[in-house]
């Protein structure tokens, strides 16, 4: 899974105040560590999906987990900060993502 370029347009300049936490947004992320065999994909469905994100989660060639998720701001945030934590299941070694504009080119979250 490829990255793509990093949105043009972040909260540069912008006060804290000004950031709308409802804007769609898109997470694009690769999980690197001991992610795949021990359920990670499944334990980022359900995170998604609690948080009413669209997306998937998807294994690799090289071992990584590839993420996309869409939805609002604050919900994405909160899919990355689990991403990021210590409760995933396998190792998460580190989390290289990337912020864009939601393309709302998922009807639901998966794990395919």
């Amino acid at each position: 899974m490829s990255l793509p370029p990093i949105h043009q347009g972040p909260s540069r300049g912008r006060r804290r105040q000004e950031l709308d936490l409802n804007e769609p947004l898109r997470l694009t992320a690769v999980v690197h560590g001991s992610v795949q065999g021990v359920g990670f994909r499944y334990w980022t469905w359900r995170h998604a999906e609690k948080l009413g994100l669209r997306g998937s989660a998807v294994n690799n060639a090289d071992g990584t987990v590839g993420v996309i998720a869409e939805g609002p701001r604050w919900a994405v945030g909160e899919l990355l900060k689990a991403l990021n934590s210590n409760d995933t299941p396998g190792a998460v070694m580190r989390v290289d993502s990337h912020f864009g504009a939601a393309t709302g080119g998922f009807a639901e979250f998966t794990t395919g």
